[in-house]
């Protein structure tokens, strides 16, 4: 099937109190993986790229891909631009096939934010897809963003909801503690924080920082609400380490295929333990036209 909105995915995870992995992705080895992943155990699929990995790759090779695996695959899947602040970048990419954009502005004051937001989310409206943003700041490392943890402020539930109104986005982002990266300890979650957001805001919301977050801590996560959960560092990891035993073992092998191959086998075993995670599995055929 085509590359779908991520709007309807959200819609039915938040009514149907399960989530959907969001896998960001930066080799075509690393987006087969999880789409494999996904058929497999027959689970919605978003899949994500980041601002450098689009600078990298280019917008029309990475939809191109998506595009491929998506009219291949039986299980619905959207595409999804992850962080970012640069208007012209999130044209590029609708403009290449994306039919889900984060726009970042939560680094600015709140009008700024809106006015950012709503100007995305109007573009997106024309062409029938999805819009994430983000409210308060969330900690961590992710490509080029840097947020000190002195710095990540925690959402407000009530300024969420006047920001879903004020902007009309379809998804959003709320820091409620998590962290981009790897936890050097465990993460200070805020659940109560996220039920009184839900309690608020009608939209789908999403878990930024979804790597390393034990399982217990996701499950709780979901059952308040959150119906998208991101993961980057937790795949590269996998994906690089497979990598790292093959040369460990055979330093002087040079075909891409005796690495690559493993390294997908370990990237689709972890994507579909983040499906299992999030109850995900089993439901594509909700899905299907």
């Amino acid at each position: 099937m085509a590359l779908v909105s991520s709007t309807s995915l959200l819609q039915a995870a938040r009514a149907g109190g399960y989530c959907i992995g969001a896998f960001n992705v930066h080799t075509l080895e690393m987006l087969q993986a999880v789409v494999e992943a996904a058929e497999e155990v027959q689970s919605p699929l978003i899949l994500q790229s980041t601002v450098g990995t689009v600078k990298h790759l280019g917008p029309d090779y990475i939809a191109a891909a998506a595009t491929v695996a998506s009219n291949r695959s039986g299980v619905p899947i959207a595409l999804h631009l992850d962080h970012c602040s640069d208007f012209q970048v999130i044209m590029q990419c609708i403009r290449a096939g994306y039919t889900s954009v984060m726009i970042d502005a939560s680094h600015e004051p709140y009008d700024h934010n809106v006015a950012a937001t709503r100007k995305v989310v109007e573009a997106a409206n024309a062409v029938g897809i999805n819009v994430e943003a983000e409210l308060g700041r969330v900690g961590g490392v992710e490509d080029d963003l840097v947020v000190d943890d002195r710095d990540a402020l925690l959402a407000d539930p009530d300024e969420c909801a006047r920001f879903v109104a004020d902007t009309g986005v379809h998804t959003l982002a709320p820091a409620i503690g998590t962290a981009h990266g790897i936890y050097k300890g465990d993460p200070d979650i805020d659940f109560e924080r996220i039920a009184r957001i839900a309690s608020k805001v009608s939209v789908p919301l999403v878990l930024h920082g979804g790597s390393g977050i034990p399982d217990a801590q996701v499950r709780r996560c979901v059952e308040l609400g959150m119906s998208k959960m991101n993961v980057a560092t937790e795949l590269r990891i996998v994906f690089s380490d497979a990598i790292k035993a093959v040369f460990a073992a055979n330093p002087d092998e040079n075909d891409p295929r005796k690495y690559m191959i493993p390294a997908k086998q370990a990237l689709k075993a972890a994507a579909i333990e983040k499906m299992r995670l999030c109850g995900s599995v089993g439901k594509a055929k909700d899905f299907r036209p």
